[in-house]
């Protein structure tokens, strides 16, 4: 089973494309490392101030994986400061 986070981001401070990578990418490779998750940059590439990003994790248990992302969505809303997130869906494929 395949789980799937979908985030849409709200980076307020941002002025530029290139500030908005350099603040979103510790918060992508901090997932990726700390959750084992797949993670990327799906849209909204050319707004400063809004990202939309994707999580994936497999693993044969759909429970797991709903607490896993569930998990994501927590660490961010407490621990990054960057921003902040405007919506969230878990999809289970």
């Amino acid at each position: 089973m395949i789980g799937v986070l979908i985030l849409h981001l709200h980076l307020p401070a941002c002025t530029s494309l290139k500030e908005k990578r350099h603040r979103l990418k510790p918060l992508l490779v901090h997932l990726q490392r700390n959750f084992n998750l797949s993670v990327a940059e799906m849209d909204y590439q050319d707004r400063w101030q809004e990202a939309l990003v994707a999580c994936a994790l497999v693993n044969r248990d759909p429970t797991f994986i709903h607490s896993s992302l569930q998990k994501v969505i927590h660490w961010i809303e407490q621990n990054w400061s960057e921003g902040w997130i405007l919506s969230e869906r878990i999809e289970l494929l």
